[in-house]
């Protein structure tokens, strides 16, 4: 399969690197310090898995690309911009398009790019991230996606979704199909919303937090608002989400850090209006009340680009966010 990376990250060029190994053709496009080293180098991956380089192309150029079967878009939310953008040139008629970005909305914003009859909507679970260019470290051994499609009515799994399915098995990821994604990805989208809001607001990851009764019915409590938003907006959420989501969190390392807390620390910009704006926005658009997710998005959102940002706003030197 000819496959296309948009935005060679954590979880891209790791998922990338693994269909190189697994003899896809696979380019990366990207930008940057990154890229040039994968060009220069290969994509390094460490993991407990083992370790390997890959040696697929990479271009910073959309023209050079060449027609793809499979474009992955999984680029930080707040480079959607500039990265829609690059999607509209590599995509052809007969490319799908696979989106693993975090947050419900970006399946919508890629159809909006390149039409629904490409779309392909998934959630990654893999623990993954660059510690130098052109180098990914997996921590754990779990990589499994859920996917399927995002548009229409499906009685089951379609044909182009178990092809995808299949190049990534070849590359020894756990995949399940899905006739309808939408579900699965707003199951990870209140999970992640709520732990990401709650960690990288006390700086702290998941283990000291939910030592506390307190903290474990504030993470529920957060957990029912998003919810309700999905439930407003006629997902079909399964009876037991929050059983599920409770038992999910309890079962993970101590140690865990959501991506957002890790960015913050490292004063990146932060995926805070994808994940804890876009449940506000619902919220108001349904008349859900969202107060816990507000205060966490107004406690963040001053840090969504960066640590120069945050501490021009702390100065005074730029106006804070406008009200949402």
């Amino acid at each position: 399969m000819r496959v296309a990376v948009v935005g060679a990250g954590a979880v891209g060029g790791y998922l990338g690197a693994e269909l190189v190994r697994a003899g896809h053709d696979v380019v990366f496009v990207d930008v940057g310090e990154h890229l040039r080293a994968i060009r220069d180098c290969g994509l390094a991956i460490r993991s407990p898995l083992g370790n390997f380089v890959a040696k697929g192309r990479a271009e910073m150029d959309p023209a050079a690309v060449g027609e793809s079967d499979l474009v992955l878009f999984t680029v930080k939310s707040y480079h959607n911009a500039a990265a829609l953008e690059t999607l509209k040139r590599i995509a052809c008629a007969s490319t799908s398009v696979l989106t693993l970005q975090n947050g419900v909305d970006s399946i919508d914003q890629v159809a909006a790019a390149v039409g629904t009859g490409r779309v392909v909507g998934g959630a990654a679970y893999l623990a993954t991230g660059i510690v130098g260019p052109g180098v990914i470290e997996q921590t754990g051994s779990i990589r499994r996606i859920v996917m399927g499609e995002v548009f229409g009515e499906r009685s089951g799994v379609s044909a182009r979704v178990a092809a995808i399915a299949r190049a990534f098995r070849d590359g020894g990821i756990e995949v399940e199909e899905v006739a309808n994604a939408r579900v699965p990805i707003w199951q990870k989208f209140i999970y992640l919303s709520v732990i990401a809001g709650l960690c990288a607001s006390t700086r702290l990851p998941i283990g000291p937090l939910w030592t506390e009764p307190a903290f474990r019915e504030l993470f529920m409590d957060a957990v029912g608002e998003v919810v309700r938003v999905a439930r407003a907006e006629a997902v079909a959420l399964p009876d037991d989400i929050n059983d599920r989501i409770l038992h999910y969190v309890a079962n993970v390392s101590p140690a865990m850090r959501p991506s957002l807390l890790i960015d913050l620390s490292q004063g990146k910009p932060l995926e805070v209006d994808a994940l804890l704006g876009s449940v506000v926005r619902r919220g108001q658009a349904t008349g859900v009340p969202t107060p816990i997710m507000r205060v966490l998005y107004r406690v963040l959102q001053p840090h969504a680009n960066g640590t120069s940002a945050a501490a021009n706003i702390a100065s005074g030197v730029v106006a804070s966010p406008a009200s949402v």
